[in-house]
């Protein structure tokens, strides 16, 4: 019987590593075109719809895959669980509004400066050390997001963008929260977060009048989305980023930004601004250059306790 070398399986485990996280963004990418798909809901009754057949979705997984219960969890990673929950519901509102009121590809560039606000963010809150490199990076998507935005001076696009910013920030603060938690599980995170946007989106259709009874197109696409989406699109990445370095996941990431926009353009004709086009090729070589920066350095060496 022929045996299996360690460097062998090491490269199998790359391999599908990068499989699988592709294929989480280009899940994820999708995002833009089935929010474009949808006729009539607005904001809040797509969060409902997508965050129940999410919830639903996610503690099957997390049973299977843990054999526990999602709450059992969630208590066990305690408050940073609940503020990464709360956190992502704002993250999906703010991504949500921002694809409805601006271009998917002026969105889904904002949406990508999340990796450098949660460096920000980790830096004042956690006192995590930023590298120069970083820095420079963070520096010159400023410049990316400041030719992107200065086409919109008013009017519903310039709020897309500010949505699709706080949208990146909701996804920043998960990020620290779960790094304050000292926990690489998200699943029950995200779980709970769909928890949270069904009681507050319940409540928001509620209280504006909105009828929480959809059509079968916009509700099937929407719930569609908490499946396929979000939900599978998580399991990929969580099974793929175990064998990938950050450098690596940072730069497949791209996948997202960069197929979002081409799906509506080749299944609906959308297409870009110049200056979204000219700051987004700034912001993603800032991104870029970041993760390969990060790539060429060494770690530093394992010290005993």
């Amino acid at each position: 019987m022929k045996s299996i070398s360690p460097s062998s399986s090491h490269a199998d485990a790359h391999k599908y590593g990068v499989l699988f996280v592709f294929a989480a963004g280009v899940l994820w990418s999708t995002v833009g075109l089935g929010i474009r798909l949808i006729e009539d809901a607005v904001v809040w009754q797509i969060l409902l719809y997508r965050s129940i057949s999410m919830s639903l979705f996610l503690y099957v997984l997390i049973r299977v895959r843990s054999g526990e219960s999602p709450f059992v969890q969630i208590r066990r990673i305690g408050a940073p669980a609940i503020i990464a929950g709360l956190s992502l519901v704002a993250a999906y509102s703010g991504g949500i509004y921002a694809i409805q009121n601006t271009s998917v590809a002026n969105a889904m560039l904002l949406f990508a400066t999340a990796p450098f606000m949660a460096a920000v963010l980790g830096w004042i809150v956690l006192r995590e050390p930023v590298r120069a490199a970083t820095w420079i990076a963070i520096a010159v998507a400023i410049g990316g997001i400041a030719i992107m935005v200065a086409d919109k001076s008013g009017g519903v696009a310039l709020k897309g963008s500010l949505a699709a910013l706080g949208s990146a920030f909701g996804f920043a603060v998960f990020t620290v929260a779960l790094r304050w938690g000292r926990t690489g599980e998200m699943l029950p995170a995200v779980f709970l977060s769909g928890l949270f946007a069904i009681v507050i989106t319940l409540a928001i259709c509620l209280g504006l009048g909105l009828s929480i009874v959809l059509s079968p197109s916009d509700g099937g696409i929407a719930m569609g989305m908490g499946v396929f989406q979000v939900g599978a699109g998580l399991i990929l990445y969580t099974l793929g980023s175990r064998s990938l370095p950050a450098a690596e996941l940072a730069l497949l990431s791209l996948a997202e930004v960069l197929l979002g926009p081409l799906w509506v353009w080749l299944f609906l004709g959308e297409t870009a601004t110049e200056n979204t086009l000219i700051g987004g090729a700034v912001l993603l070589a800032a991104i870029a250059g970041n993760a390969l920066s990060g790539k060429r350095r060494k770690p530093p060496p394992i010290t005993a306790p």
